[in-house]
């Protein structure tokens, strides 16, 4: 505490005061004893309008509070706000900080393409923690991806074939090994490549590892030019909080696209193969899974050319019970044992009793139906040897608009110990068409109501319509109106196949094939 008179003359200062401000005594003059931001804050008042101050006074901080007294003499009490200056110091920079790192992880996570993020990284690395920064992921052979820029700048990737372990702390950092501290690493050492265009001279370098899920995800190399204060451990720590959701965003994306590339690879073996003409036999066919943001389910169909000359190609069409992804794998099995088939393509009843046993003996418990079609070229003509084994029959589109349906039924597969199925003959005409279908198009629910059958009188009249159409034009056309029907309804997989004896007119108008591939 401090008493003054209107001129400015201390008249009392008690012990604490006295060590605050050594030259304080009474009789002395306020300019002669306090600093310079107390004195003219006691100068400049008139009457009662005394202001609060506040200055510092060595590596304190004080608030000096007065009091005017009757007589004009004034009371400055002190008060050492030091601590609470530096605890809102230090609320506002966590304030800023967690503000950084929540826009960072928003960032970073709203992307699963590692190129991207890898950008997002080195951009706001630069913005907020140092003059530049790089991004550099582990080496792709003898190249390091690498992600520069400069505060201000935009992000730019390269490829730079240099050694990571020139940098001290880099090639550990790359390994996923705590990072050095900056103070080890001299910043007249840095390489060339690590400096990026325009920067100037490193006055100095903090090198952190962007740790992944498991495997490291790359390093953090932050820079700041001469002239610029250094690193503090404190911002060391800070840039390893937002290397670590930096690393574990790049570690995620890296991770979904390999598993988006395992998944397309395996997907190939799922999807529906593309038909086209093989032997002089027409093929078409669709698939609609029964959740459009699938593309598998448990609708599959096949078609494999004749292994030696006078067989006819065979042709699979079925149902697994279920639908969805684990619905598709079962596809998938029931498909690769049929192909390991092929050699007995030709006998019909032993395929689905070879496939049956093998349900049987799987821990899968899982059924399916089928139809097998055989498919021979016979002049102008299609020879077809058709079996069903507990799958809607399939339908014959005469060129008249006649539609039959084959008579063969059986029992479906993976259920019973014994398969027992009927082979029927059928011969197609040039023009003539033999439609496989699975239930899911008979089934569907929709029309007015939203709860009707598609029914298999609507598909007869639909195949009516169809008379001499090419085959895929009879699998867009049962498609679309099955889509139609269903709506935006819920509905299972719908697969159809068509198997047509092409007009001659129409083989020579295309060359012989429909658009597409064929895949066995």
């Amino acid at each position: 505490m401090l008493v003054t008179d209107d001129q400015s003359v201390l008249l009392f200062v008690n012990e604490a005061a006295g060590l605050i401000f050594p030259r304080a005594r009474p009789g002395s003059s306020m300019r002669d004893s306090v600093p310079a931001w107390l004195s003219s804050a006691h100068g400049r008042p008139t009457g009662r309008g005394v202001p609060t101050v506040q200055g510092p006074v060595d590596d304190r901080t004080y608030e000096a509070h007065p009091t005017v007294r009757e007589d004009d003499t004034v009371v400055w009490w002190l008060v050492d706000d030091t601590d609470h200056r530096l605890a809102h110091a230090a609320l506002q920079v966590e304030r800023e900080r967690t503000a950084f790192l929540t826009e960072a992880s928003n960032l970073l996570l709203s992307s699963l393409n590692l190129e991207r993020c890898m950008d997002v990284t080195a951009r706001m690395a630069a913005e907020h923690l140092a003059d530049a920064a790089l991004v550099i992921a582990p080496s792709r052979g003898r190249e390091l991806p690498v992600v520069t820029c400069l505060r201000g700048g935009s992000p730019s990737s390269s490829r730079i074939a240099a050694d990571p372990d020139q940098v001290p702390g880099l090639g550990e950092a790359l390994q996923g090994f705590p990072p050095v501290p900056s103070r080890w690493i001299d910043p007249a050492a840095a390489p060339a490549w690590l400096i990026p265009d325009g920067f100037g001279a490193v006055g100095s370098i903090v090198i952190t590892p962007l740790p992944g899920h498991g495997v490291p995800a790359g390093a953090l190399v932050l820079l700041r030019g001469i002239g610029t204060a250094g690193f503090s451990a404190e911002e060391e720590v800070f840039a390893r909080l937002f290397a670590a959701r930096a690393g574990a965003a790049m570690s995620a994306a890296r991770l979904y696209a390999e598993q988006t590339s395992i998944t397309n690879v395996l997907m190939r073996d799922l999807l529906p193969p593309l038909l086209h003409q093989v032997s002089g036999v027409e093929y078409a066919g669709g698939y609609r899974p029964s959740k459009e943001h699938e593309r598998i389910g448990g609708d599959f169909y096949d078609v494999h050319p004749a292994s030696t000359e006078g067989d006819g190609s065979l042709v699979v069409l079925g149902d697994v019970c279920g639908k969805g992804l684990e619905a598709a794998v079962m596809t998938g099995k029931i498909r690769n044992t049929l192909h390991a088939l092929l050699p007995i393509a030709q006998d019909h009843q032993r395929i689905l009793s070879l496939l049956n046993t093998s349900l049987l003996n799987s821990h899968n418990t899982r059924f399916a139906t089928l139809v097998l079609a055989s498919a021979l070229r016979d002049g102008n003509t299609v020879r077809l040897r058709l079996t069903s084994a507990g799958h809607p029959a399939p339908l014959i589109l005469r060129s008249d608009g006649r539609v039959e349906e084959a008579a063969t039924k059986g029992t479906l597969v993976g259920a019973l110990p014994q398969v027992t199925a009927e082979t029927v003959h059928v011969t197609l005409e040039p023009g003539e068409t033999c439609v496989l279908y699975t239930d899911g198009i008979t089934e569907a629910r929709g029309g007015p109501m939203g709860g009707t059958q598609f029914g298999e009188e609507r598909l007869f009249r639909a195949l009516e319509d169809c008379a001499g159409m090419p085959g895929e034009a009879v699998v867009e056309r049962v498609q679309m109106l099955a889509s139609q029907w269903v709506g935006t309804g819920g509905h299972d997989d719908m697969a159809v196949v068509v198997i047509s004896a092409p007009r001659s007119h129409h083989l020579s108008a295309v060359d012989g094939h429909t658009r597409g591939r064929f895949t066995a």
